[in-house]
């Protein structure tokens, strides 16, 4: 008998090591410049994309634009909600120091991270809501379904219907501008959202206001 108990360990090969050493590296690298900058939190990015979740971040000026249409909606003082839009949610934190107040609803629970305003979102179930989110008590709900699908919508519509006061910023794909208009009463926009990575899908945003994305 062999007192050798390493022969049961499976070896990796040298290049699989060098790949795995590689990401690691990365994942340090990355880690570090988070440290070292005093890293931004709310900084899009800091929170990667889970494709597995449908998650597509939106680029920098994407966001901002539409954090800053949000702020210009909800008014002074006023309350947005961001659900399934993580990105428009951290634009607006960076701009922290103007008066408004701002709740993400999120299914991803890496989002937790913002304490008291992650609300934990499965659009599924669109009313299973915190019982101090009252209804109506939102200026403006900003929202991008995670699916392209007519049940997704329709669901998630459910919930920005109940969180409203009347103002809808809906961002999806342009194959869902008839089902938008139907179920929110909403309408497409001359401005066209462009993502950190390129989609396949054509998308769009859709008010029911006069907004400033025309």
């Amino acid at each position: 008998k062999m007192d050798d108990d390493d022969d049961d360990i499976p070896q990796l090969s040298s290049h699989t090591l060098a790949a795995l050493q590689e990401f690691y590296l990365e994942q340090q690298q990355r880690e570090g410049m988070k440290t070292s900058q005093g890293f931004n939190q709310y900084s899009i990015g800091s929170i990667e994309e889970d494709w597995q979740l449908s998650q597509f971040w939106y680029s920098d000026e994407t966001a901002s634009c539409l954090a800053n249409e949000a702020l210009a909606a909800a008014g002074k003082g006023g309350r947005i909600a961001c659900v399934s839009a993580p990105s428009v949610y951290q634009k607006l934190k960076e701009l922290d120091g103007k008066d408004f107040s701002v709740c993400i609803l999120e299914y991803d629970r890496r989002f937790s991270v913002y304490g008291e305003e992650f609300i934990f979102y499965d659009y599924n179930y669109p009313l299973n809501l915190p019982e101090d989110l009252l209804p109506h008590s939102f200026d403006i709900v900003i929202a991008d379904p995670p699916y392209l699908s007519e049940e997704c919508l329709q669901k998630t519509a459910e919930t920005i219907k109940y969180l409203t006061k009347g103002k809808i910023l809906l961002c999806t794909g342009a194959i869902m501008e008839e089902q938008a208009a139907k179920q929110l009463g909403v309408k497409m926009c001359k401005f066209i959202p462009k993502h950190s990575r390129n989609l396949a899908n054509e998308f769009r945003c859709y008010v029911n206001y006069a907004s400033g994305l025309d």
